[in-house]
């Protein structure tokens, strides 16, 4: 690893193209989605193909143990259209099975992130098939899209510099979670240590599981031996996950929920999903600017005052998200209410620009209303001007770390985003999906033409609604609330990581104004995320996108010729 990772910032140049560009996390996947492309492939497919190839060359991050959502727009129709691909918590698990296996009976207010328990039946699989199956070009098969997957986990390839650092990470991890698994056995493992940069690896068992799913498609995991070997991994550590909670898993198409800012819509996945934060606070500001309480075009950017805005609306729209945000066939989630007008210009009376907000003090965001990074995200567009944001997660560092070690991946811990509550939203149930952090974003002009694809990776710093160089965390100090989804509002006092380079008045301004604040340097810098974007450039009828790749990360925008 180079040293002059830590000391300096670097740059990357924009990237143009008028047929299309693939932005990821890697430049292995980068180039899986290329390769798509240049097969008479779409943008969702190219996506597919760089999520496929993701979970081979950055497992940290992603796998087919986790989940993802997707935002697609077809130009022609300019219709912006989402799935869901989160899976569900065990149907027979219960609040008390928590408490009896992870804490002798006695009462938890979350499902600890290495627990079994904490593992929901994987959904990226049937939604990548699920979105081929609609929103698909017809010109290439599902075998096609998973090849270079299959090629990278069969062959191997050489590991890169942030994805070592983050796989060092989670080293004792994957020893610990998998006692039975001889480290020298295991495939996420090279001679039994995390490798290093540069460092060749292969997963064979990976790439049998993938080659499964390119014949068979989703049956091939839900139905088939990879959920067999799912079943007999979770029944060794005695979670109720069953087969049946496989078989039975299934994929939502969803309408995206958006709202207008200036001359643009922002559009996100709605509820599981914490897309809502992003408007919620985007919808503030906007309100601020509307009554002249704050005036957009004067702020500078990364000032003292221009932060605490963005803090405080944040903060804000994290404690409304931990009141609200629960599986809608579960719970109430009135995002309609939530994001008009006057509940945002209600929310926005709370902002004080000489003063930190006290969450304690914050109610409900609706009167009356009774409740009862680790990521990969990828960006492509095509030559014809279709748009895919798209995003898939284990959740924390190779999820919970728990190996299926037939088929050489690790299965999504998103059950610790429950709380075991009972009566609010977001709750424990059998058969619900927990409150989500992983957001795609989209935005459109006012008529609907494509703006832009976007979207960061990094548990709560997802909601990011600037180039983010701050994140909220809860205090390690502070007492869990139990409440929501375990975000940054969900204890009484919200620490604000702001990136080396800020300046030192304006993180002793912020820290006047009453906040907590940390400095992140070096490789933690990606506690920011590993943001990519694709933009419309495009003038007098010629395509043109732009497109970045956060330096944070090791990946890369690569252009379609």
């Amino acid at each position: 690893m180079s040293d002059n990772f830590l000391k300096f910032n670097s740059r990357r140049s924009t990237v143009y193209s008028t047929r299309g560009i693939v932005a990821s996390s890697q430049p292995l996947a980068s180039a899986a989605g290329i390769k798509i492309l240049s097969l008479g492939g779409n943008a969702l497919e190219a996506s597919i193909a760089v999520s496929a190839a993701l979970c081979v060359v950055e497992p940290t991050s992603t796998g087919i143990g986790g989940d993802c959502f997707v935002l697609f727009q077809l130009k022609e129709s300019k219709k912006v259209e989402g799935i869901n691909g989160c899976g569900r918590a065990a149907a027979k698990l219960t609040i008390r099975d928590v408490f009896d296996l992870e804490n002798n009976g006695n009462s938890l207010k979350r499902i600890p992130n290495q627990s079994v328990l904490s593992i929901t039946v994987p959904g990226a699989i049937a939604a990548w098939q699920d979105s081929f199956e609609k929103w698909g070009s017809g010109k290439v098969s599902f075998e096609q899209i998973l090849q270079p997957a299959i090629d990278l986990a069969n062959d191997g390839f050489g590991v890169h510099e942030i994805a070592s650092d983050l796989w060092n990470k989670c080293e004792k991890k994957l020893i610990s979670q998998n006692p039975k698994v001889d480290p020298l056995q295991n495939p996420l493992l090279l001679n039994g240590k995390a490798p290093k940069e540069g460092d060749f690896i292969d997963n064979k068992p990976l790439a049998d599981a993938l080659r499964l799913i390119a014949k068979n498609g989703k049956k091939a995991f839900y139905e088939g031996p990879i959920a067999d070997a799912i079943i007999k991994t979770t029944d060794a550590k005695h979670h109720k996950l069953t087969k049946e909670d496989l078989i039975k898993h299934e994929s939502t198409f969803v309408d995206p929920i958006s709202i207008e800012f200036g001359d643009y819509k922002v559009w996100e996945i709605p509820p599981n999903g914490q897309g809502l934060v992003v408007l919620i606070a985007l919808g503030i500001i906007r309100e601020l600017n509307n009554l002249g309480k704050i005036n957009l075009s004067t702020l500078k950017h990364n000032s003292s005052e221009y932060l605490h805005l963005l803090i405080e609306t944040l903060k804000i729209a994290f404690k409304d998200a931990d009141e609200i945000i629960g599986d809608p066939k579960f719970d109430e989630v009135p995002v309609k209410e939530i994001l008009s007008s006057d509940n945002l210009r209600r929310r926005a009376k709370l902002f004080n620009p000489d003063k930190a907000l006290d969450l304690a003090t914050v109610e409900s965001p609706l009167p009356g209303h009774h409740h009862r990074s680790n990521t990969v995200y990828i960006s492509v567009t095509d030559s014809e001007g279709n748009a895919c944001s798209f995003i898939n997660s284990v959740y924390y560092g190779f999820g919970s770390g728990i190996l299926v070690d037939d088929f050489g991946f690790c299965l999504t811990n998103r059950g610790a985003n429950f709380n075991l509550t009972s009566g609010l939203n977001n709750c424990l149930e059998g058969g619900k999906r927990p409150y989500h952090t992983i957001i795609p974003g989209f935005i459109t002009n006012l008529e609907n033409d494509f703006f832009a694809s976007y979207g960061n990776m990094g548990g709560f710093i997802q909601p990011s609604i600037d180039s983010p160089r701050f994140s909220l965390r809860p205090s390690e100090l502070g007492i869990d609330t139990g409440r929501g989804g375990g975000g940054p509002a969900s204890t009484e006092v919200t620490v604000v990581q702001l990136e080396d380079g800020i300046p030192e008045d304006v993180i002793q301004d912020l820290q006047k104004l009453g906040h907590s604040t940390e400095v992140i340097s070096g490789y933690e810098r990606s506690t920011f995320g590993r943001a990519q974007i694709i933009k419309n450039e495009s003038k007098s009828g010629k395509l043109l996108h732009s497109g970045g790749s956060d330096l944070r990360g090791d990946g890369a925008a690569v252009p379609f010729l």
